[in-house]
């Protein structure tokens, strides 16, 4: 394949991507990328993960063969959520309701070169996410006073992320390595607010424009629905183009260690943009008002990750990442400004999320059997980026804990499959406190993620 059909594939896989997105688990990010990193807890900061590597640490580039390897892959990610009303005891799970739900679906494709002391590589990675679908007749489509709406309460977020990355090897010991990031994003949301919800968000001047006296006004109002969702394989309800990078490096301290260190910078995203209707639900029935809407800097944060690998023996590999991400600085709120096709106005709304920046630890290790197989365990724990004060049902982003096993099997001495499976233990909390919730809630989050990856080296 020449570099030039490498390259489109690797980003029509990216878009492709969007038929289905995967349930992040740091948050919004993925705990990984590509099968090796994954079986290994997701450690991929100081030792070889293939062409993958570019995602975390584009230093690691040049710890690869001399000469050209593709890879594509795919993730596989089914998720185990339910949330409980706690006065009344209802509950409901997350499943399949329409086309752009789980089991979730995620795209990996990467060609690098390596070229003496440099190496270059072009990818096409999903980086992260969410995804639930509560349907339109649990006790979270209806609106204060009991009233049944059958409205949608839905959620579907889609990171993408294309790395045009290259390492140069200074000398035996160093090597830097950099990338830069083209990035899309989009969003597909469904979201009833109960009318004390909107109350808390006015009180707390977290809902302001001229919309808001006519919602106000409305006799009888019982909540209010965003829906901002296309429910097809390929869009988004709402989506941005923006730019990211990274930076790293890799320190060589003896035949058997090596060191890494490398740092994400915060996403440039623009506002995702796109059309919405807000329906004003009250007793009388339903008033939509279809119009524009904006989901202002809605950013990925900086990260930085320091790691260690170290060779037992020849066979024998043990690795670990720390991580430091920093959520404190890009989701304090989510910002929405929705404005109406017919001039009645606008209303800009803060919804809190006021997220606390995060540490994760990560170990690995790796064994070769023999010189096809090679086996891989991990374990990742992370500190809880989110306050259960303000979590929402639709977003619920809190798995913490994961173990993971994988493997790589060659093929030929070419050809390699790589083969992951993680699994995010349950995480359960609770938010009794409007503007988030009407209803004191439970919410309880696991799932399992198998992936898989071929590559070749020509």
């Amino acid at each position: 394949m020449t570099t030039r059909k490498i390259m489109a594939l690797a980003v029509a896989s990216a878009l492709a991507g969007g038929t289905q997105m995967a349930q992040a688990t740091d948050v919004f990010r993925l705990e990984g990328y590509g099968a090796i990193s994954r079986g290994m807890g997701g450690t991929a900061v100081a030792h070889d993960v293939g062409p993958a590597g570019m995602m975390t640490n584009p230093a690691t580039l040049s710890l690869m063969a001399e000469g050209d390897q593709a890879m594509i892959g795919l993730d596989l990610v089914t998720t185990d959520i339910t949330v409980r009303n706690k006065t009344t005891g209802e509950s409901v799970s997350s499943d399949t309701h329409s086309n752009n739900r789980g089991p979730y679906l995620a795209p990996e494709a990467a060609y690098t070169k390596r070229i003496g002391t440099w190496s270059f590589g072009v990818g096409a990675f999903a980086q992260g996410g969410l995804g639930t679908e509560y349907g339109s007749g649990s006790f979270l489509s209806r609106a204060n006073g009991g009233l049944a709406t059958g409205l949608e309460n839905s959620s579907r977020l889609l990171v993408l992320n294309i790395p045009f990355a290259a390492s140069y090897q200074i000398n035996d010991k160093l090597t830097v390595g950099g990338s830069v990031d083209a990035m899309w994003q989009g969003l597909n949301l469904d979201l009833l607010l109960g009318a004390d919800q909107v109350v808390s968000l006015i009180g707390a001047n977290r809902a302001t424009g001229s919309l808001v006296g006519v919602l106000a006004g409305l006799p009888g109002l019982r909540g209010a629905h965003f829906s901002l969702t296309k429910d097809k394989f390929l869009a988004s309800g709402v989506d941005a183009w923006g730019y990211g990078g990274k930076f790293g490096l890799l320190y060589k301290a003896s035949q058997e260690t090596t060191l890494g260190a490398s740092y994400t910078f915060k996403s440039q995203m623009n506002d995702m943009e796109g059309g919405a209707t807000l329906t004003a639900v009250t007793t009388g029935g339903s008033v939509p008002l279809t119009g524009k809407i904006k989901i202002q800097d809605f950013q990925m944060p900086a990260h930085v990750d320091l790691g260690i690998s170290h060779r037992l023996t020849q066979q024998w590999t043990v690795a670990a990442d720390v991580s430091r991400v920093f959520w404190k600085d890009v989701m304090k709120d989510i910002k929405v400004n929705f404005v109406h096709d017919g001039g009645m106005g606008d209303i800009n709304i803060l919804l809190p999320q006021d997220y606390k920046d995060q540490t994760i630890l990560s170990l690995g290790t790796s064994y070769a059997v023999n010189d096809s197989l090679t086996l891989r365990g991990g374990f990742r724990f992370a500190t809880q980026a989110l306050r259960s004060s303000t979590l929402f049902a639709v977003i619920p982003a809190t798995p913490r804990k994961h173990l993971s096993a994988g493997l790589t099997y060659a093929l030929s001495k070419q050809a390699k499959l790589d083969f992951a499976y993680s699994h995010a233990f349950k995480e359960t909390m609770d938010n009794t406190s409007l503007p988030n919730t009407s209803e004191p809630i439970e919410v309880a989050h696991a799932q399992n993620n198998a992936t898989i990856n071929f590559r070749y080296s020509f």
